[in-house]
């Protein structure tokens, strides 16, 4: 059981990360947009509808490690 926890563990870790990196190229994307002063139109709706598939991601991610903690406890 404790090896499966590590692994379950290691799991939600590279999960986080992969999200950091995400949120590193939002702050990227911000960066350049500021720079500019200026995004498009397509740009902009292409950039939010990438956040909402982000956001559903994340609340799908948090749900699944709801679960995995909810079994580990037992």
């Amino acid at each position: 059981m404790d090896n499966e926890r590590r692994k379950v563990l290691a799991f939600i870790e590279k999960q986080d990360n992969i999200f950091g990196k995400i949120e590193n190229n939002i702050n990227q994307v911000a960066k350049i947009a500021n720079g500019q002063k200026f995004i498009s139109e397509n740009e902009l709706r292409n950039f939010s509808d990438k956040l909402s598939d982000i956001l559903i991601l994340k609340k799908e991610q948090n749900e699944m490690f709801t679960k995995i903690y909810t079994m580990l406890s037992r």
